[in-house]
Order: C-alpha cells, then sequence, then structure tokens
C-alpha cells in the first residue's frame, strides 16, 4: 500500500511539474484572461441545469452550480477518513490519528488543486474559448487544445494536458498511472472497509461471522468477503457516475451527523476527556454542517434520481439497526478474549 500511494503522490507531482512547462498563451488567455473576468461579471446570472435524467432544464445560481458540480471533488478526498476505521490497530492513536488526517487530506486538497491550476493552463476551457488571441498565436491548434477540457475525450483531463506535452506517448503515460492510482485506492479502501463490517459485529451490529480473524493471517476474511459480494452488485447494477451520486450523498448525511454529534457531546458530557481539540469549534463545525446540507438539498433537488433512493437506504438503517441491537448478537469484549486465550 506505501508503494502504490507513494506511485500516485509522485504520479501527480509529475502532471503538475509538466504542467508547468507545458502551459500556452492560448490556453492562459482564455481561463484567465478576458473570459475569466467576464465569467465573475456575470456570476449573477442564471446558469441551465438539467432536473435528473431526460428531465426539464432549470436555471440556477452560481453556488447551485457549485453544489451539484461538487460530486466528483467530494468524491476525491471522501476517503480522508478511513484511517479512522484502524484505529484500533494504530499505535500511539491519540498523536497518529489527528496528524495523519491533516497530513492526509491536506496532501490531497494541495495537490488537486495544483492540478487543475495546470489543467487551466495548459487547455482552454471549453472549444468556443480556444479561438486564437493575441499576438504569437500559433496557425493551428492540435485537436486536443480544440476540444479544451470540457471537451476532452471521456472527461480525461489529465491525459489531454500530457498528450499536449508529450504526444501520444503522454496518454500511455498517463494511463499507467492512473492504473497504479486505482489499485492503490481500490486496495486501501478495501483494507479499511472490511475493519468497519469487523468492528460492527465485534459491537453486535452485525453478523457474527464478520468479527473474526483469520488464525493464520489475523485479518477479517470473511468481511473481506462480504464486501467483495456488495461490491461486485453496486459494480453490475449502473454506471460509476450514478454509484458517485448515491455515494457522496449518503456520506455527507453521516458526516452532517457526526459532527453535529460534537454539539451533543459538548453538552451532555462536558467534562469527558478529549485528546485532540476541534479547531475553530462551534464555528467551523457549525459552517461545514449548513455547507453539507446546502450540497445535500440541491443533490436532492437536481439529481433526484439517485438522492432520494440514497436517502430512503440510510433511513432504512434505523430499524435495522434498533432490530439488531434488541436481537443481535452479544458484543465482544476484547479483553475477556484476551485473557482466555
Amino acid at each position: 500500500q506505501n508503494v502504490f500511494t507513494s506511485a500516485k503522490v509522485f504520479s501527480l507531482i509529475a502532471v503538475v511539474l509538466v504542467g508547468f512547462v507545458a502551459k500556452n498563451a492560448v490556453a492562459l488567455e482564455a481561463n484567465f484572461g478576458t473570459a475569466w473576468h467576464n465569467f465573475w461579471l456575470g456570476s449573477h446570472r442564471l446558469h441551465p441545469i438539467q432536473v435528473g435524467i431526460g428531465g426539464p432544464v432549470a436555471y440556477v445560481g452560481l453556488f447551485t452550480v457549485l453544489a451539484v458540480a461538487q460530486v466528483g471533488s467530494l468524491f476525491s478526498a471522501d476517503a480522508w477518513n478511513n484511517v479512522t476505521f484502524t484505529a484500533g490497530e494504530v499505535r500511539n492513536p491519540r498523536r497518529n490519528l489527528p496528524l495523519s488526517l491533516a497530513l492526509g487530506t491536506g496532501v490531497v486538497l494541495l495537490l488537486y488543486i495544483a492540478c487543475n491550476f495546470v489543467y487551466l493552463s495548459v487547455l482552454p476551457l471549453s472549444a468556443s474559448m480556444s479561438s486564437c488571441v493575441g499576438a504569437g498565436c500559433p496557425a493551428a491548434l492540435s485537436p486536443v487544445l480544440l476540444h479544451g477540457i470540457t471537451g476532452a475525450y471521456q472527461d480525461r483531463v489529465a491525459t489531454s494536458v500530457m498528450e499536449v506535452a508529450f504526444g501520444a506517448i503522454g496518454a500511455k503515460l498517463m494511463a499507467a498511472a492512473i492504473l497504479i492510482s486505482t489499485f492503490g485506492c481500490v486496495n486501501g479502501m478495501l483494507l479499511a472497509g472490511a475493519r468497519v463490517y469487523y468492528a460492527m459485529s465485534r459491537d453486535g451490529l452485525f453478523f457474527q461471522s464478520a468479527g473474526q480473524l483469520s488464525q493464520r493471517t489475523q485479518v477479517p476474511v470473511n468481511s473481506l468477503w462480504m464486501q467483495c459480494g456488495w461490491t461486485c452488485l453496486l459494480c453490475l447494477s449502473g454506471s460509476y457516475g450514478q454509484l458517485l451520486d448515491y455515494v457522496i450523498f449518503a456520506v455527507l448525511v453521516f458526516y452532517i451527523l457526526t459532527i453535529f454529534g460534537l454539539f451533543v457531546l459538548r453538552r451532555i458530557q462536558p467534562d469527558a476527556p478529549r485528546p485532540y481539540r476541534a479547531l475553530g469549534y462551534p464555528i467551523l463545525p457549525g459552517l461545514y454542517i449548513v455547507m453539507a446540507a446546502w450540497i445535500c438539498v440541491v443533490l436532492l433537488r437536481y439529481k433526484p434520481q439517485y438522492t432520494w433512493p440514497g436517502l430512503a437506504l440510510v433511513l432504512l438503517g434505523v430499524p435495522v439497526y434498533l432490530l439488531w441491537r434488541k436481537s443481535g448478537p452479544p458484543a465482544t469484549d476484547p479483553q475477556q478474549e484476551s485473557s482466555a486465550s
């Protein structure tokens, strides 16, 4: 996991470095020149957005467009909390958990923001903005530049940037980097995700077999197989973009509930030990709840095919939780297990 995570990080750093070399005047003028100023001058105008699949076109404000567009970027950072799934197996969690959360999230945000600046400095935003402006403009633009960011083949913007820099070989280099990145992401999320079912089982809230470790490898093999089956079912149920809408809406609901729990615990357990502080409390947590709730409301309105079913699945968990808590297997005490062994 360390090897593939490092390879992913260095691949993104390479894209950023290449972007500084491959930047061109056409893209800079199109994205940061007149068009950039016109965009912000017209930011108060309404923008067209389609309601669901095949639905009517509605005209909305800039903040609504940003909320809908957050689905992809939120997913790119969504695994920020996965390290907490293994909190019981982390050395010195009081120090290392907050540190890893801050460093992991900070590095991801820094790399993705840098990459987006690179995209804007190499490719025009859209085909309509790629018309040559200013002195020194090349007589003929490459097809990649003509299509711009919004017209990138299968939305592979980074691949288009590498094609501008290195030609056809650039696309192959990016394909290799994407394969490495995907494997590292899947491997890490599989390892962390199985710990959730394992912990639920130990708390008496899931199948007892999910809380058993393999005697040979000391990993929750049954949880991994359960996760494998559910993942295969999801992959066969729809497209990648549809799953994104399901996932992001659901996780935002849980993030809101989790952060709201900060306010509840401060009230009902004011003297409880708190190993690390919630920075900016109560302003930052409150602001996060407001912003995340706004995104959820917008997604419910403009992507109803996936968000309402996702909300139904989340709400379905409430009676299932209460039923399992009442009739499920008892929680496992790790101290008793260790003394018995």
